[in-house]
């Protein structure tokens, strides 16, 4: 903090020309103190290297090589215009440890770096600036476009790198009611979506039909069939979960597997006839084998999984919407009209 006994002028304040005087802080290892000219830091300080220039070397990818800009260079070595007339053999001032070699150890990666705006105090030097935000003497000088015999002084604004936190990676929706799935099957969720997304497909009265006649043929009830179709996708061929269960029935692969060695060839679940034979096929053999309301369960539990475990809380509300769908729809109830 500054000295109360000095008096700094506020900014647009007259100030006679007898006392106008700036507060410079030292470059060097002094402290920003009222002087009248500042220190001057030579080249050789810790933070700065030299860079021979080879044959075919330009300066923006010296700058690159060594985490700094070109106008940094270039005002660095009071190269003249922007920095077009380098020339092999010379050697240019860098950010970076004092080496001849052409290979030096790069500086820290810009790209990492964000930045923010500090404000010289009492007290302050480059070197302690530099060394409080970890960041060679030499990288603070290129990001502020200054030059080692530049002062700084209190209340000057500079610009420091910083660390910028790596972004968290965007976590999948891997989650369907209240289950977790691995990351390559929500990965074949989306491709499956992405593709269904860009296919036209039949709208829900389309659906409707195609899901009675498939029931009619297979000897299922069809309102239970719309019911559970209703349930689960809301008769649209789109739907895809993160389970990757497709389409208007949500039949998963391997129920895709289980009804085409039934019906004897391969059942695509992207396509709605298909789809919607897998899960009438499904449907039937639960209904063959276990009573309704424990068929229905089996549809979004699996039988296996009942038997052994018996409904889950949230199987037995589906059970409930399921059934209570079923019977508005015995008694004439068609959202698709």
């Amino acid at each position: 903090m500054s000295n109360p006994s000095e008096q700094t002028p506020e900014p647009g304040q007259d100030v006679h020309p007898s006392s106008r005087r700036r507060t410079i802080a030292r470059v060097l290892t002094g402290l920003a103190v009222p002087v009248i000219a500042a220190a001057v830091m030579t080249a050789g300080s810790p933070g700065l290297g030299q860079y021979r220039v080879k044959q075919g070397d330009t300066l923006s990818h010296i700058a690159a090589r060594h985490g700094t800009t070109v106008k940094a260079l270039v005002s660095l070595n009071n190269l003249p215009g922007n920095g077009n007339a380098i020339y092999a053999g010379e050697v240019l001032q860098v950010p970076g440890p004092r080496s001849t070699h052409n290979q030096p150890k790069q500086a820290p990666a810009q790209s990492s770096r964000g930045r923010i705006t500090y404000v010289v105090k009492s007290g302050d030097t480059i070197s302690g600036i530099a060394k409080r935000y970890h960041v060679t003497q030499g990288y603070l000088l290129s990001v502020n476009g200054m030059k080692p015999s530049d002062h700084i002084f209190i209340g000057k604004p500079i610009q420091v790198p910083v660390p910028v936190p790596a972004a968290k990676p965007k976590k999948k929706n891997n989650t369907f009611a209240g289950r977790t799935y691995a990351d390559h099957v929500v990965e074949a969720a989306d491709r499956n979506r992405a593709t269904l997304k860009k296919r036209k497909l039949p709208g829900r009265g389309q659906v409707r039909s195609m899901i009675i006649a498939t029931a009619k043929k297979h000897g299922v009830d069809p309102e239970l069939a719309l019911a559970i179709s209703w349930q689960e996708s809301g008769w649209k061929q789109r739907v895809v979960s993160p389970a990757n269960a497709v389409g208007a029935m949500q039949v998963i692969s391997s129920t895709g597997r289980f009804a085409s060695d039934i019906v004897g060839r391969d059942l695509d679940l992207l396509r709605t006839q298909d789809n919607i034979t897998a899960g009438v096929v499904l449907l039937d053999r639960l209904t063959a084998a276990a009573p309704l309301d424990v068929a229905v369960a089996a549809y979004y539990q699996g039988l296996g999984g009942v038997r052994k475990n018996g409904m889950y809380a949230d199987t037995k509300v589906y059970v409930q919407n399921v059934l209570r769908i079923k019977a508005k729809l015995e008694s004439g109830w068609n959202p698709a009209a």
